[in-house]
């Protein structure tokens, strides 16, 4: 039941016409009851952060992370838009407050869609109030809600786990753009279980760092990307690292589900980089790999050339012995010592015709280990990205 599965919450879809297709795209998650959620986000790094992410972040601070409702919308990013872009979230925010009967900082904004379009303003108007309306706590709620945020995605990205006292669900859209920090994603994960502000933030800075910042497909960080966490407290107090590994788990499968549904992808990699001297090397050597463009599209042609491997970890800025290097394709090893091993050909293309693969990389010069999230590169990918979209 996605974001529904906790108690707590309800939710809603609809068609406002900010697509032109007419498939949904105003979403709407809020609390309930009367009292707030708690509430925890991470947000783009990138400096051409979107208004939705300019005023969720200034409305997460003036509540003090006491939040009852985030409003979605998809088909218009509603990034580089100048003051009147701002003047648009702000007008979602308002809009949905004034439906619920609550003040317009306690409610967060996300869209995603083209850049540098200006917002349908009278839409929005039209729109959110009879988004409002629709609220409700059926699983046909929750599924219209998570479908109201999607683009390019071709399905919905729901997650709903149990806890042993508490439950976690969650929705999330992302199909490309999809590189730290964080991806092009939305994500709205929702929990009853009663925990601090700062345990909810430290556990979702966690488990953004081990899911969503593992994911690289093709090295474009976007404008408007949020995952936010909003926490009912229903279900009562629970165990702090039960709590922080369910939330990890949870993260990871739509982490995991955005990677399966990049746009043209027909291969599902983990790339694991072993051995390095350091953590951080062995995290900025699995990058190089995952994001190279040459790597994926050996990926798609199902060809171990571990040759461009090499080549990525050794201009990443990792420390690197070439002699010490060992790769392998799931259990196949092509290359020891820095040079090319024998291996039964046939054996190898039919492994990495398959559709999840993993690739390790053995540095051979300490202890760091670090593992990436990664897709093959297309021509699926080229026909959805040679126009604006």
């Amino acid at each position: 039941m996605s974001v529904l599965f906790p108690k707590g919450f309800l939710a809603a879809g609809f068609a406002s016409g900010i697509k032109e297709s007419g498939d949904l795209d105003l979403s709407l998650v809020a609390v309930s009851g009367e009292k707030p959620a708690m509430a925890a986000s991470t947000f783009t790094r990138n400096l051409a952060a979107a208004a939705p992410v300019q005023v969720s972040r200034s409305h997460l601070e003036e509540s003090a992370g006491r939040i009852n409702a985030v409003v979605l919308s998809s088909g218009n990013a509603n990034a580089a838009t100048g003051a009147k872009g701002i003047t648009d979230a702000e007008l979602m925010c308002s809009l949905t407050a004034s439906g619920l009967g609550i003040p317009p900082n306690q409610v967060l904004v996300c869209s995603t869609g083209l850049i540098g379009i200006p917002m349908p303003t009278e839409k929005l108007k039209l729109g959110i109030p009879k988004l409002v309306a629709l609220l409700g706590s059926s699983a046909v709620n929750g599924l219209s809600a998570a479908k109201a945020i999607l683009t390019t995605d071709t399905k919905e990205k729901l997650v709903a786990f149990q806890g042993s006292n508490f439950r976690i669900g969650g929705m999330a859209k992302g199909a490309a753009m999809l590189a730290p920090n964080m991806a092009t994603m939305l994500a709205v994960l929702t929990t009853d279980a009663s925990v601090t502000q700062d345990v909810l933030k430290a556990s979702l800075t966690d488990a953004v760092e081990s899911s969503f910042n593992r994911l690289v497909i093709d090295g474009c960080t976007s404008t408007n990307d949020t995952v936010i966490c909003l926490s009912s407290g229903e279900a009562g107090e629970v165990d702090r690292e039960e709590f922080r590994s369910v939330l990890n788990n949870a993260c990871m499968s739509l982490a995991r589900q955005m990677a399966m549904d990049a746009e043209g992808a027909t291969k599902f990699v983990t790339v694991k980089v072993v051995g390095a001297a350091s953590a951080d090397d062995a995290d900025r050597a699995a990058r190089k790999v995952a994001g190279s463009q040459l790597v994926q599209c050996s990926f798609y042609g199902a060809d171990p050339y571990w040759g461009r491997l090499a080549s990525e970890i050794g201009s990443s800025g990792a420390e690197f012995d070439l002699d010490q290097l060992e790769i392998r394709y799931g259990d196949y090893p092509v290359a020891r010592g820095g040079v090319s091993v024998e291996y039964d050909e046939g054996a190898l293309k039919a492994y990495m015709s398959k559709q999840e693969i993993e690739v390790v990389c053995s540095l051979g010069l300490g202890n760091g280990n670090a593992e990436i999230i990664t897709t093959d590169l297309t021509p699926g990918y080229i026909a959805e990205n040679m126009r604006t979209s």
